[in-house]
C-alpha cells in the first residue's frame, strides 16, 4: 500500500476553478491506478475521474466531464484534480486513492485512501 496525502482544497465561488493535489509515498508509484473520489454530506463517496499508471487511460464521471481534468506525474509522485468551472453541486470532502488494478478504482474498491481534502463551491 501507499501513503496518500491530499491538499488543495478550500472556498471557491461557483464558475472558479481549483487544483488538487495527492502526493503519494513509496517508489513504485507508477504501478498504482489513482482516482479522485468525493462525498458530499449525506450522501455516499463516488468516483470523480480515475488515471492509470503510466497515465494512458482515464475515466470520468458524467457530472465532471468537460470541467475537471486528471493527471500525474510519475517523477513527483503526485496526481492532480483540475476543476474548473466548479458549480456548488461540487461541494464534498475529495479523497484521493490508490490501487495497482485500474479497474478496482473506477468500481472504488482501491487498497489506499488519502484523508480528504474539502472543497466548497459557494452560489
Amino acid at each position: 500500500q501507499v501513503q496518500l496525502v491530499e491538499s488543495g482544497g478550500g472556498l471557491v465561488q461557483a464558475g472558479g476553478f481549483r487544483r488538487l493535489s495527492c502526493a503519494a509515498s513509496g517508489r513504485t508509484f507508477s504501478s498504482y491506478a489513482m482516482g479522485w473520489f468525493r462525498q458530499a454530506p449525506g450522501k455516499e463517496r463516488d468516483i470523480v475521474a480515475a488515471i492509470s499508471g503510466l497515465g494512458g487511460d482515464t475515466y470520468y464521471a458524467d457530472s465532471v466531464k468537460g470541467r475537471f481534468t486528471i493527471s500525474r506525474d510519475n517523477a513527483k509522485n503526485v496526481v492532480y484534480l483540475q476543476m474548473n468551472s466548479l458549480k456548488p453541486e461540487d461541494t464534498a470532502v475529495y479523497y484521493c486513492a490508490a490501487d495497482r488494478a485500474y479497474g478496482s478504482v473506477v468500481a472504488g474498491g482501491s487498497g489506499s485512501w488519502g484523508q480528504g481534502t474539502p472543497v466548497a463551491v459557494s452560489s
